[in-house]
């Protein structure tokens, strides 16, 4: 099969794959796995999102399978190179020249399964050697797209420019824009370790790249488009400030929805982008209809039932919060450490009366989430660490009752800066954190975590009262926290948090320097707390926008 046949056969295949026909998208890609460069990546991608979804063991090790072949059958096409020239691997004009179309393409299709295999690898085992293993292709296939890249300069002004030399453009263009778009949201100290072995990443021109990729026509023009949804609905805000250019992320999203009104990926983003508005209404509609769209793929249905958790979460519908995270606790495998804890968070707010329906034991659910906790990589997940260490206050014989912990995990996916579209909802929730609050002053003997409990009712209390416009009074709150800092006794991650906060509200006053201060504060004086890494990341996208544009200083 030719290269021209072979990728309108995959164009075929993803068409079939957006309209919900997965198992008809792999049977028209298997025959040719072993002898198409373009069916062998097609049909182990789809193996590998498949693995990353259930994330059970047989499928991780079916995908790693499958993506070996892939290489290997990628690898039969690939330029033929001695040892020398492999060495200087410099891109040169006369190598260029003799590089034949299929080799071209043979490049950036390995360079891309090399990429998947490494992601599963990281996936898949907890040992070191494995991680290594997984870096270095990581770092191989970066170094094969900046070589694409130079080709595709060199032969940018070619008369020959057919239909497959733009699809080996949307290749480079999604391999140099996903991997700039990954580094350029790394902190500092992770990246001058990368910089080291010949990383570097900027955003602007990743999202450029990506951007440029999406709006062609190539095969890759869909995943540029997943790649930058990705980044628009979910990084800016949980490793981000929360601001999110939704009107891109419609502005991608609407050719699909023509096209596939039906495809339940694109129905999800619809709903996402809803969620991200404010829209929950709208959302809760959206995901039921992406839920009934197929049934092939359970495991879509988990996303929409993780998003209508938060859905219902931000509304205070407890009980209909409660059925997701409790089908999510029984049906999926990803987290079942932050699915039972996050169930049992819900339980705790729930009046007395409702919670008796359930027939759920709040304390017996908290004291099943350290067992519950796995490990990738070698370590164990920051979230999950998270929940095992407030669980613990169920451990013993005379629990310590949690302060409204679905609010405190609300904040932890950093779900303050989507409700805060809401001022109806935003309010509600104030009402309810003032109450606790109320109530927990109003205790007669104080237990040992009554600091760390107030403490983190004020940081909650400030982003209410932030996203409702009540600057100053949120900055008292922050301050409260940061005041009480000697005071607090196991919830350290709240000071360096509410720094970061505080710094973000006087961003938000144009009072510029005060905010890096604060945010550097976070960032250079606390250590060894709870979701470090992740603070560590909303820092460096913070400090970005915060970045003095060159014209402005003197």
């Amino acid at each position: 099969m030719d290269l021209k046949a072979a990728l309108e056969e995959c164009s075929m295949a993803l068409n079939l794959f957006l309209n919900n026909k997965f198992s008809e998208a792999l049977e028209l890609l298997r025959p040719w796995s072993k002898d198409s460069m373009y069916h062998a990546l097609g049909y182990s991608t789809i193996l590998v999102m498949q693995a990353a979804m259930t994330f059970e063991q047989q499928d991780i090790q079916m995908g790693i399978s499958t993506m070996k072949e892939a290489l290997q059958t990628c690898q039969r096409f690939r330029k033929r190179n001695t040892v020398v020239e492999s060495l200087s691997n410099l891109v040169s004009k006369q190598s260029v020249d003799q590089l034949s179309e299929e080799e071209m393409h043979a490049e950036i299709c390995y360079a891309e399964c090399l990429l998947q295999k490494a992601a599963l690898t990281f996936v898949q085992d907890e040992n070191m050697i494995n991680f290594i293993k997984g870096g270095l292709k990581i770092r191989t296939s970066y170094q094969i797209y900046k070589e694409c890249h130079q080709v595709l300069q060199m032969t940018q002004g070619n008369k020959s420019k057919n239909e497959t030399y733009h699809q080996f453009e949307g290749g480079v263009k999604l391999g140099i824009g996903a991997f700039n778009l990954m580094l350029s949201l790394l902190p500092g100290r992770i990246l001058r370790l990368l910089e080291f072995i010949g990383f570097s990443g900027n955003r602007e021109l990743g999202l450029h790249q990506l951007q440029e990729g999406a709006s062609g026509s190539s095969l890759r023009a869909i995943l540029c488009t997943f790649t930058l949804l990705v980044y628009h609905t979910y990084v800016s805000l949980i490793l981000g400030t929360g601001d999110t250019n939704l009107e891109e992320a419609d502005s991608l999203l609407e050719p699909y929805l023509q096209k596939f009104p039906n495809g339940s990926i694109i129905l999800f983003y619809a709903a996402r982008i809803d969620i991200l508005k404010g829209n929950f209404e709208k959302a809760q509609l959206t995901f039921q209809e992406c839920i009934a769209a197929q049934q092939e793929w359970k495991q879509i249905h988990h996303l929409c039932y993780w998003e209508l958790m938060w859905c219902y979460t931000f509304q205070q519908n407890w009980l209909q919060a409660y059925r997701y995270a409790d089908l999510l606790s029984k049906e999926n495998r990803w987290s079942k450490a932050i699915y039972v804890f996050q169930k049992a968070a819900i339980l705790c707010m729930l009046p007395e009366e409702d919670l008796k329906k359930t027939g759920e034991d709040i304390a017996s659910l908290f004291r099943q989430v350290e067992g519950l906790k796995q490990r990738i990589a070698g370590k164990s997940i920051p979230t999950e660490k998270f929940a095992v260490r407030k669980a613990r206050r169920y451990a013993c014989s005379q629990p310590v009752k949690l302060i409204l912990p679905a609010l405190e995990m609300m904040y932890v996916w950093n779900g303050f800066a989507i409700v805060g579209k809401r001022v109806d909802l935003t309010e509600n929730l104030l009402v309810t954190i003032e109450k606790e609050e109320t109530a927990l002053q109003n205790e007669t003997n104080h237990n040992e975590y009554y600091m760390d409990d107030m403490c983190m009712l004020q940081l909650l209390k400030g982003l209410c009262l932030k996203h409702l416009g009540r600057l100053m009074q949120a900055e008292l709150c922050f301050n409260q926290v940061i005041q009480s800092e000697k005071q607090i006794k196991y919830d350290s991650y709240l000071v360096p948090f509410t720094m970061y906060e505080l710094g973000l509200l006087y961003k938000q006053q144009d009072e510029r320097e005060k905010a890096v201060r604060y945010i550097e504060t976070a960032k250079n004086n606390y250590k060894e707390y709870s979701m470090e890494s992740r603070l560590h990341f909303r820092i460096h996208a913070a400090l970005d926008s915060l970045k003095v544009s060159p014209a402005s200083t003197p």
